[in-house]
């Protein structure tokens, strides 16, 4: 769809729609960059303060993924005119607001129209050091690959859904959900430049997907170890009753560039294409200073789980699952 629009022209933008980047990035005449993004989508839990901080979290993600600082936000809103509760608008609300607080951000305002469906979130806009912006293009062969939160929030999800888990064993998931990528981010940033080669943050592509987009924008393949990837508890024994259509629509898509050894569970594969909605950084580093890395995401309270290695590229194999 996006192949139809025309690139731009202008030499200040850094970063745009043509490397599936989280971010667009545009530089102004002097200082930080202008780093901005918008994501919203419907309800994915009962309690609607939890909704609308989850959907805050979601939308920051994208400016911590880049390397940004986010500053203002815009929400964007859809309700139905009928058949939900003004004190229900207001738990959602009142959540993100209290979720952009805490991040520092401030709401400037928004947009809200009618729908049948509810849908939520935030255009963010935030700051960026030119010199420092964090990309799918980076990654270098040899780089050692981290990943900052378990996966499977759309399984979960889809169980909530259907009244197929326990709350819960649903909440280790939900709290994922509500906890931003700030202090990841800013452990990143805190590194000497040049050792964080490349950044994204793992959403509706599910971590098969946005490693594809990785590899593919840095001209490498991604080896992905399937036994260190981090899952929540119990989530294997659940997954084949509640695969979202996101999950289906993810494997069709990148299915075709991801190799998968022998002996790999079939089940666990299917989770790696599994949608997320404020996911955790997928981050490729270089390895000689791989250890520095873990330490300063765990010393900031972060998972630092190492789940693969960046190769050359392999033909038209983007991810191999081993």
């Amino acid at each position: 769809m996006l192949s139809a629009i025309p690139a731009a022209t202008d030499d200040r933008v850094l970063v745009d729609f043509r490397t599936a980047d989280d971010a667009g990035v545009y530089r102004w005449e002097a200082g930080p960059a202008l780093v901005q993004t918008v994501d919203f989508f419907t309800p994915i839990v009962d309690d609607p303060y939890t909704y609308g901080e989850i959907a805050a979290a979601n939308a920051l993600s994208d400016v911590y993924a880049m390397g940004g600082r986010p500053l203002t936000a815009l929400a964007i809103a859809a309700f139905p005119k009928e058949g939900l509760e003004p004190g229900t608008i207001r738990e959602i609300v009142l959540g993100g607001y209290d979720q952009l607080h805490r991040a520092g951000v401030v709401l400037l305002g928004g947009h809200t129209v009618q729908d049948r469906e509810i849908k939520f979130g935030y255009a963010i806009t935030g700051a960026i050091d030119p010199s420092r912006i964090l990309t799918n293009t980076g990654a270098r062969p040899g780089d050692t690959l981290f990943l900052t939160k378990p996966i499977g929030t759309g399984i979960v999800a889809t169980a909530l859904k259907f009244d197929r888990i326990d709350p819960a064993a649903a909440d280790p998931a939900i709290q994922s959900m509500r906890r931003p990528n700030r202090a990841a981010a800013e452990a990143l940033a805190s590194m000497a430049s040049g050792i964080v080669h490349a950044c994204t943050d793992v959403t509706g592509f599910g971590l098969a997907g946005h490693a594809t987009e990785l590899a593919a924008g840095s001209g490498v393949t991604i080896d992905l170890a399937a036994d260190a990837v981090p899952l929540f508890a119990g989530l294997a024994e659940i997954a084949a009753q509640n695969r979202s259509g996101g999950l289906i629509s993810n494997q069709d898509h990148f299915g075709r560039g991801v190799d998968v050894a022998p002996g790999v569970p079939l089940e666990l594969v299917a989770i790696l294409f599994d949608p997320q909605t404020s996911g955790g950084l997928l981050v490729a580093v270089e390895t000689s200073r791989a250890a520095e890395v873990a330490e300063r995401l765990t010393r900031a309270g972060e998972g630092a789980w190492r789940i693969g290695r960046v190769s050359s590229a392999a033909g038209d194999t983007r991810v191999r699952v081993v």
